[in-house]
């Protein structure tokens, strides 16, 4: 039989330690795999990281010393005695939007709407102690910046209270002369009485002191007191 006639020799792996070695082929397959499982859990564990970020319970755990009175107000069961953010009494957790929110199934997230640089700049003041304990009250305008809305709109909208200042003036009017939707002096934020984590204000009563304040709220004088103490300190 002539040279070219002749059968080639099957290929054989190279054989190390009487073992046959992986061919580049395997070895690239094998890396392949690995690297899809790899990313895989990596995408499974940023989702849930994510879900947990959306969650009340990721502020307490991650930023627990200024944050953990604040989640208290979020889970106080309703129409109960409580605290508030700064440890004060409470006589009816009602009065806190963050309990009564909690109860509609809302999250810290629907009203502090995080951007990246308020969220790098929190963790920057966390890991070197660089803020304020008890933190620093917000109101309406701090809390539409990072949304784009108008203030009135933080609340007004159709996800929250599909409703309009009018529909407000109406649906308080049996409070009669002190309607607090119906201010003749000018408009307030909807912040300046309802708090979401102390009792809420009857700014009325600033000036009126027969306004009627409604159960478990406080008046203003009483808000005073508590903001006044807490700055003195």
């Amino acid at each position: 039989m002539s040279d070219n006639n002749t059968i080639p020799a099957a290929e054989h792996d190279p054989v190390i330690d009487g073992k046959a070695a992986p061919s580049p082929k395997r070895k690239g397959r094998r890396a392949a795999i690995a690297a899809v499982v790899v990313a895989a859990v990596l995408v499974v564990a940023s989702a849930g990281l994510w879900v947990w970020h959306e969650q009340p319970s990721f502020c307490g755990a991650i930023c627990h010393t200024p944050m953990d009175n604040y989640l208290a107000t979020y889970e106080a069961p309703l129409g109960q005695a409580t605290t508030d953010k700064w440890g004060n009494p409470v006589a009816d957790s009602s009065s806190m939007l963050a309990a009564v929110h909690a109860a509609e199934g809302d999250t810290c997230m629907d009203c502090h709407i995080p951007t990246l640089s308020e969220q790098v700049g929190e963790g920057v003041a966390w890991v070197a102690g660089n803020y304020e304990f008890p933190l620093l009250e917000r109101d309406a305008s701090d809390l539409t910046e990072a949304s784009g809305r108008a203030n009135d709109e933080l609340c007004l909208n159709e996800s929250c209270h599909n409703l309009t200042r009018e529909d407000l003036v109406e649906k308080t009017a049996d409070m009669g002369t002190y309607n607090p939707h119906d201010p003749h002096h000018t408009e307030l934020d909807c912040t300046t009485c309802h708090k979401a984590h102390r009792a809420s204000v009857m700014y009325c009563s600033q000036c009126h002191a027969q306004a009627e304040v409604p159960e478990g709220w406080i008046s203003m004088g009483e808000s005073n007191e508590l903001v006044g103490v807490k700055a003195a300190e």
